[in-house]
């Protein structure tokens, strides 16, 4: 290809300047009908256009293809109905047309199931795809999609026509559960509400106004409600237990809906408690009183309710009543009316005294078997014929003193379970724990040990007494750690988790089955007291059974890994112990809405010339167009030829030579002269 060019000698503005210089000379020529103006003229227009210095340019070029984008997307969404048939047909036939025309080249780009269920993105793919060719090549973007696009990011003004090809049918409907409100944790012993609606969208059948909805707690039993269709309504249960609970929402599947699985829904929600309530009461002052105050305080989740017996009955010292400013032990409103509204109940160094009746302490032990919490931290009363071992509490007592009281130093291990329980599992190293001075000795009746004292007797001992729990702690002398007596040892972390776990937090629990779902899979944990655990069985949601093997982590610790490519709910199993988890995404994105729709793509395809085609009325036919023509209409789509080249080497040489174009200029200026002088 040849072409003339400019090199200019002298720059654009000073070239312009003597243009205008040599128009003003020849109209005046003009003007004064002088004798050879026209070869003047012409001279002075030779002599301006070489100093624009025109050029004859040749350029040798390759012919580019064009190129055209085809989008597919496959994910979930399209699995459903028609759209697989609907999808490979178009695709094939697509393909088969483009490859069917000269200088094409097509790049293909794939929309798959996005991570961390965000949905289809399919404008990131095309965003991708446009960036990767020149915007001058282009010639046409197709996209084979249900229209379910969950992410539509700017892309900028499109270089060619983009054309929707929608899978799906016009017929399609769906029943789904929509939630729109899900508390993040529940209050136990408070309802949990959950906002949400059953309808039915799309080309749906009269099929009632009331669903039943199904609410499943960790696999258990399902809860039914009755909702009215296509109504946001408020579902309330309880939380049975504190941690994570798997909340599974399910509603009846009809025949024809286009999929169930936005039928169900599975949710996480943490059981917590509102505030803990402790009931502290301690039988006389004493060094470790502060310690239980200070440790209970600092808990802003702890309401604390503590009283110190500092005039016991058999006091007589002769004060008048009207002059004593102590309160009054309200053991009737604490022991009676209000004690199950506590979470814990302490007793320090608490004895006998003829202050709590036997009615009470009856009370008592009712408390703790219906669920309650009792901690002792047993001083030297506890062995003495006043101790609260010999009334009704010994019903729940793991231990019962045998009247000896060891006062002297020691060190406390921990025991072999002790270094399994959660409670006093990663304490520290023991050898670098301080002394204590006194030990009660007990004759233990049940429960464990975690702690030992002197000769490897028990000095902690926890136990379960039917729903409740019951812990003995048989030292007074915790406070020696607080106060670094001897290196000190973890005073607040030892009592703060021993409190927890008479309080059942979950992550105190010595006897747990487990899964969390992780990059790797699913890690399924089994924390217990015993040295071995059996073999755990999983069944899928499609009643496949696997058993996974432990591997010993640590002492009271053992994990395996699972995988699977089904998603859904899975139960767990092992032993006495059965629970449930969920693996992906169980209320998947894609599956909000799955009936076609073109209202979120169809502007950009508008904009850009192009067309929306539902699939289901066949493929539409394939044309060529101009730039800047209509490149979609009834039943035919189009693609824009681009004619792009790529230039493999340029020469130039002067249009006119420099030796002739003086040769022109002296030969007019000879001229002129020649005529102005015949003239004369």
């Amino acid at each position: 290809m040849t072409q003339i060019v400019f090199v200019p000698l002298f720059d654009w503005s000073i070239l312009w300047a003597l243009s205008a210089g040599v128009a003003v000379t020849i109209v005046v020529l003009l003007l004064r009908r002088v004798k050879g103006v026209g070869l003047r003229s012409l001279g002075m227009l030779v002599a301006l256009g070489v100093l624009f210095g025109p050029e004859l340019q040749h350029k040798q070029v390759a012919p580019l293809q064009d190129i055209v984008i085809v989008i597919d997307d496959i994910t979930r969404s399209q699995s459903l109905g028609q759209r697989p048939r609907q999808q490979q047909a178009a695709l094939d036939g697509l393909m088969d047309r483009l490859n069917a025309k000269p200088n094409i080249l097509v790049h293909r780009a794939t929309v798959r199931d996005s991570a961390d269920n965000q949905g289809s993105l399919l404008t990131p793919i095309l965003r991708e795809a446009l960036n990767a060719h020149p915007s001058g090549q282009i010639a046409g973007i197709f996209a084979i999609t249900d229209g379910v696009v969950h992410e539509l990011d700017p892309v900028g003004d499109l270089p060619a026509p983009l054309h929707i090809l929608l899978t799906g049918e016009r017929t399609d409907w769906d029943r789904r559960l929509r939630l729109s409100n899900v508390p993040a944790f529940g209050i136990l012993g408070e309802n949990v509400t959950l906002r949400l609606a059953v309808e039915d969208i799309g080309a749906a059948p009269d099929l009632g106004n009331l669903v039943p909805l199904f609410v499943s707690i960790d696999g258990q039993d399902p809860i039914e409600f009755q909702l009215e269709k296509g109504r946001d309504v408020e579902v309330q249960f309880p939380l049975p237990h504190g941690g994570k609970n798997i909340i599974n929402l399910y509603t009846q599947t009809i025949p024809g809906e286009l999929t169930s699985i936005n039928n169900s829904a599975v949710l996480s929600i943490n059981g917590i408690r509102d505030r803990l309530r402790v009931l502290l009461v301690s039988g006389l002052p004493n060094a470790g009183t502060r310690t239980w105050r200070n440790l209970l305080k600092s808990d802003s989740s702890v309401d604390l309710v503590h009283f110190t017996i500092l005039r016991p009955p058999e006091k007589q010292d002769g004060v008048p009543v009207n002059e004593l400013s102590l309160i009054a032990f309200p053991t009737r409103e604490l022991f009676l009316d209000k004690i199950d509204d506590f979470d814990l109940i302490i007793f320090d160094r608490f004895k006998r005294r003829g202050i709590l009746p036997t009615a009470y302490l009856e009370n008592i032990v009712n408390y703790v078997q219906t669920g309650g919490a009792l901690l002792i931290a047993a001083g030297p009363d506890f062995a003495s014929a006043a101790s609260i071992s010999r009334s009704p509490l010994q019903a729940v007592l793991p231990a019962q003193p045998n009247g000896r009281v060891r006062d002297q130093k020691f060190q406390p291990r921990l025991s072999d379970l002790g270094y399994r329980h959660p409670v006093t599992q990663d304490l520290g190293d023991p050898e670098t724990w301080g002394p204590w001075l006194r030990q009660i000795d007990v004759d233990q009746t049940q429960g464990q040990a975690i702690l030992n004292g002197i000769d490897e007797t028990p000095l902690l001992i926890l136990d379960r007494v039917q729903d409740g729990r019951v812990a003995l702690l048989l030292s007074d002398q915790t406070w020696l750690w607080g106060r670094d007596y001897e290196g000190g040892g973890p005073q607040g972390e030892l009592l703060r988790r021993l409190a927890h776990w008479l309080m059942k937090e979950p992550e105190l629990e010595e006897e747990v089955l487990s899964a969390e779902q992780t990059d790797s899979g699913v890690v399924i944990t089994r924390r217990t007291l015993e040295d071995t655990v059996q073999s755990a069985r999983v069944v899928s949601p499609s009643g496949q059974s696997t058993e996974v093997t432990f591997d010993k982590v640590r002492d009271g610790e053992f994990k395996a890994v699972f995988q699977s490519d089904e998603i859904g709910l899975f139960r767990l199993s092992e032993g006495d112990f059965d629970t449930v988890f969920a693996l992906g995404a169980l209320s998947p994105k894609e599956f909000e809405a799955p009936l076609l729709d073109s209202a979120i793509l169809a502007p950009m395809s508008e904009t850009s010339g192009g067309g929306v085609f539902q699939l289901e009325d066949g493929l539409p036919r394939l044309r060529e167009v101009a730039e800047n023509r209509v490149a979609a209409g009834n039943g035919w789509m189009g693609i824009t030829r681009r004619n792009a080249e790529r230039v493999l080497s340029v020469s130039s040489k002067p249009w006119v030579p420099a030796w002739l174009a003086a040769l022109i200029i002296l030969t007019l200026a000879l001229a002129a002269w020649l005529i102005e002088g015949r003239r004369r």
